[in-house]
Order: structure tokens, then sequence, then C-alpha cells
């Protein structure tokens, strides 16, 4: 559902509760069934019906696009399409315990230890289900070849439960055959293709051209695009934050000094790439914590294989935490939020706390974040930031803030002042470009600073980019402000505004 539906608080909160209205309902059903009807049966005819919804996901699946096109609340369209695909399977597969457990009570003396052991069992194959599909079976088969070998396997276990009774094994192998037939038309008409590039355990990963340049290759995670990459000019930036990571970068270092950055998260390694090629010298490290991800940058989006940028397929955060302390970068950069989910991790002020101990004196934490009118995520983040960092710098992209649905924020952390926003024209001489000055822009010309022994472009637009600290207090004391800790971080509920007012 994530290609098409996201992942959020509202999807999340959708289907656990619709699958668990379903079981809840199945058990009620299925507890009347067996009161007036329990026979083996009537339980093999439920785990044909069972194989039957199981397989229905395949279809109902694709009308998940005509129920977000309806006039709903946004609300009201997850809800309704986790209820059209998964609820009728829940509620059929709930009908069975009751069932079983009637068909395997003998003596009421024992009622406990037998409805015991069977819920035991189903726990148990719960558990070995989740384990399977999370490590195993989701990256190794994809999730439609799962739901069509679920189905499989309960028309095989019909079957073992009918054995010794010629009407049942005949229903059962009928079924069989018509599953057979059917995955034979389902396979030809490449209806278990889950129109994913990669499937893996993170992400649906899809590149495609861009419809407006078919020179840009184009990488949708999920249902979100997250990179432009032109695979024949990596200094091609197309997304506007892209592009103001660029002019600070520009602003506070030369290409001919090398500078140390670590990536929170690749996507396609559109930045990385650019610092690579821009800035000859430098050491880049990327924390993309999928591999499918990072193989996806070499196969189809013209990162070399023997690129100098050093992949690291691994949490970002178990990363730092991991390497020395006196690991130290001169710039962190942070793109793992992924649409309105957010690694909440990565969030809090123990992480920044461990991102400013691996910067080095001069060094600095820049990161895109979404949020939209209200601003409840980006005053939580930014607050939480000004707990461990001096200098906090906003630069709201694509409008006014507190002006737009569903707008990116890139936010610049330092423990100096940097060449931006208000500090523009600071002079600054303890900067990462090696004896830089950095003087006022309007004493030396228009865009145009002063740095050691080379020129930097230094934009009159870098200064108007990002707010003045009067326009973010202003806008700071407009909600309330809560401090994101590792024991208390409502990232969803913080973002479930965006999430209603942007639509999916």
């Amino acid at each position: 559902m994530a290609p098409v539906l996201g992942v959020s608080l509202y999807t999340w909160t959708s289907i656990i509760g619709v699958i668990l209205a379903g079981i809840s309902l199945g058990n009620y059903i299925g507890g009347m069934l067996a009161d007036r009807f329990a026979s083996r049966g009537t339980l093999v005819v439920l785990f044909v019906l069972s194989a039957a919804a199981s397989v229905s996901i395949l279809w109902t699946i694709e009308t998940t696009g005509v129920i977000t096109d309806l006039p709903l609340p946004v609300v009201v369209q997850v809800l309704l399409a986790f209820a059209v695909v998964f609820f009728l399977p829940a509620l059929l597969l709930g009908t069975i315990s009751p069932l079983v457990v009637k068909l395997t009570l003998s003596d009421l003396k024992k009622t406990g230890n037998v409805v015991g052991r069977i819920y035991a069992a189903g726990a148990a194959g719960s558990i070995a289900g989740t384990f399977l599909a999370g490590f195993w079976l989701i990256s190794t088969f994809g999730t439609r070849t799962i739901v069509w070998g679920v189905a499989g396997l309960l028309l095989l276990m019909g079957l073992f439960i009918g054995r010794g009774r010629r009407r049942l094994v005949a229903v059962s192998l009928l079924a069989l055959l018509f599953y057979g037939g059917l995955s034979l038309f389902v396979w030809s008409r490449d209806i278990l293709d889950s129109r994913c590039l990669h499937e893996t355990n993170y992400f649906c990963i899809r590149v495609h051209p861009d419809d407006d340049d078919p020179r840009i290759q184009v990488l949708t995670l999920d249902r979100l695009v997250h990179s432009y990459v032109n695979p024949d000019d990596p200094t091609e930036l197309r997304y506007g934050y892209e592009r103001t990571y660029r002019n600070v970068l520009e602003a506070v270092a030369s290409p001919e000094i090398p500078i140390s950055a670590f990536f929170i998260g690749g996507g396609g390694y559109t930045f990385p790439r650019f610092i690579e090629v821009t800035y000859p010298s430098s050491h880049i490290e990327v924390a993309e914590i999928d591999p499918g991800v990072t193989e996806t940058a070499y196969e189809h989006l013209a990162l070399p294989r023997d690129t100098r940028i050093v992949s690291i397929n691994e949490d970002a955060r178990r990363y730092l935490a991991h390497i020395p302390r006196d690991r130290r970068f001169d710039l962190i950069l942070g793109d793992a939020f992924n649409d309105f989910s957010v690694p909440y991790h990565l969030t809090t002020k123990e992480f920044n706390q461990l991102v400013s101990d691996h910067l080095t004196e001069d060094g600095f934490y820049m990161v895109n974040i979404i949020d939209g009118r209200q601003g409840h995520f980006v005053r939580a983040y930014v607050s939480t930031l000004g707990q461990v960092f001096e200098h906090i710098y906003i630069a709201p992209i694509g409008g006014e803030v507190g002006t737009v649905d569903r707008q990116t924020f890139v936010i610049v952390a330092a423990q100096h002042p940097m060449p931006i926003g208000d500090d523009a024209s600071i002079v600054d001489d303890a900067s990462i470009v090696d004896d830089a000055s950095i003087v006022d822009d309007a004493s030396i010309g228009d865009d145009v600073a002063s740095a050691g022994d080379g020129t930097l472009s230094f934009p009159q637009s870098l200064r108007d980019a990002f707010l003045s600290q009067a326009e973010w207090q202003d806008y700071l004391d407009q909600g309330t402000v809560i401090i994101l800790t590792d024991d208390f971080v409502p990232v969803d509920n913080l973002l479930a505004p965006v999430f209603s007012d942007s639509g999916l």
C-alpha cells in the first residue's frame, strides 16, 4: 500500500485497526458457526474462502487509486482503502480459530488447556510469520508473491483437514486445480509484478525518466519522488532545497580546500555526487540504511562503482554512535526524512548532541524537513536543535512560511556564526575554508565574497532565503513548542495536520 498511500501515522493506525476489527468480527462469527455447524467440512470451506479472500487483495489493491480520488477527508480515504483491501480476508481468517477450538475440545475439564494450546500455537505462528516476512520473505519474493503463496498454503491446509472424506477431498482438489489455473493466468498477466524496480525491506524503489525532461532520471521511494538525477551532469540540482545546500556550501567552503562530509541518507546520491565533482579533494561518507537504494544508484543513476563516496548501509545514528569520538566532519547533512515518514530517532536532542560531537570546531549540520501551515513539527525540530547548537538558520522553500500546505525547510545548525541569514555580513576567519575572510557583500560588490586564496560565490539571495531571527521568533510564538527527546518524540502526531491538509 505504501506506493499509493505512503507511510504515516494514518496508514499505520488504519491497517492495525482494520485488521483487528476484521479478526474480531471473524472471531464472533466463527463462534456462532462453531455452535451451529462445527465440522471438518465447515472448516475446509472457511480455509478455501480465506484463500480466495487473500487472493482478492491482488485485485482490490488496484482500487485504492480510485478511492483516493473520492471527495473525502484524507483520513477517511486511507481508512476506506485499507478496509476495502484487508477487512474481508482478516474477517474470514478470524472465523477459523473458534471452529478449531470447538472441534478439538472433547472434555470440558480440559477447556483451558485446549484453548491455551491453540492460541499459543497461533501466537507462535504470528511470531514466525513476522520474523520470516521482515527478515527474508519480503526482500526475497516481494509482497504480492507472498500473498499468492499464502493463498496456496491455505488451500493445502484445507485439503489436509479434509483428508479421508471424498467430498471434502474433491472440493479441495478442485480448488487447488482452479488455483493452479489461476496461477498461470496471474503469471501471464504480470499480476504479481509489484510495479517496483526493487522491493526491499524498506521501500518500493522505482526509477523512470522525468516526464518533462527525459535526460533526468527520477528516483521514487514508495510514493515520494526522492531524487532527480542527471546521469550526464552530476552538478545539476533540480530541488530547491538542494540549490540552497549548494549556496550555503559555496558561502563557506572553497573548492580548492578539501572538506569532510557525512550524509544521513543517500537516496539518489545527488548531493554527494555534487560535492564529489565540485570539491574533488573531499572525503564523503554516506549512511544509507537500505542497500537496495545504494545498488539502484549504481545500476540506474550513474553512481560510478569506483566512486570516492564511501557508502555505509547502516542506520546513521548507530554508525555515528560507534565510530571514535574524535572522528569529526566539516559537514553533516541530513536527508533521511521520507515524505511524512520521519525516523524519530534522528530528530531528538540526544541525536543532535551526537551530531555536534562529530562536527569539527567550524563544522555545521544541514538538514531538510517537511511541514505545513501549522508548523508544529518545524517549531519542535528547530527548538530541539537549539538545545544543542548555538546558531540556527531556517530557510523555507517554495513560499512564505506558514502559507503552504506542504513545505520544505532547509535548516542549518552550528556552534559558531555562519555567513548566511542575519549573519551574512559577519567577518569569520575561522571557517572551514582556511583563513577565509567573509565580509559584507555590500563592501565588495554584489554576489561576491573574498576567501583566502580564492573567490567564493556569495549570492545576496542567500541572506534573503533565510528567516531573520525576529521572523523566526515571531513564527515560534504563534504555536506551542515541545522539545523532542528519546523518551518523548511524537513526530507523527505533529505531522498529522500536514498529511490531512495536503491530501495524498
